[in-house]
């Protein structure tokens, strides 16, 4: 017992705590600012506001496989969810993509500079964008 009450200091200090990735963040072609924000013991991201409108660009989730989701806003949407804080990362979510109707497995980083990186992945072939804190 009197070990374990020297050893629990030491764990605390190894058990590294998750970057806050909460917050709202430009996409990487600076058209989206999406909120990011706990979500029970995870985190998730909603499309907060369109930053730019691109001409003839729908307003609602045209492109979803589910015909009853193609009238749904894309303001206000879900497009990240289920991310849960591993080996100082955000890992094991899902980010749906609105522009193409898919939805892929994803992982979130913080990055040295501040910027968050975004993965999404299908199978072993990975994409990453490179998100920035609105200030």
């Amino acid at each position: 017992m009197h070990r374990l009450l020297f050893a629990l200091p030491l764990l605390l200090l190894t058990a590294a705590a998750p970057p806050d990735v909460t917050g709202h963040w430009v996409t990487e072609d600076g058209t989206g600012l999406i909120a990011i924000s706990r979500c029970g013991n995870s985190v998730c991201g909603k499309v907060a506001k369109a930053l730019v409108i691109k001409p003839g660009h729908p307003k609602t989730d045209v492109k979803n496989p589910d015909p009853a989701l193609r009238k749904r806003p894309v303001i206000g949407m879900t497009i990240l969810s289920g991310f849960k804080a591993e080996d100082g990362e955000w890992k094991n979510g899902r980010i749906y993509d609105p522009e193409s109707g898919k939805t892929y497995r994803s992982r979130l980083r913080l990055n040295k500079d501040g910027s968050l990186k975004v993965s999404g992945c299908v199978f072993f072939i990975c994409q990453s964008q490179r998100w920035t804190r609105q200030r």
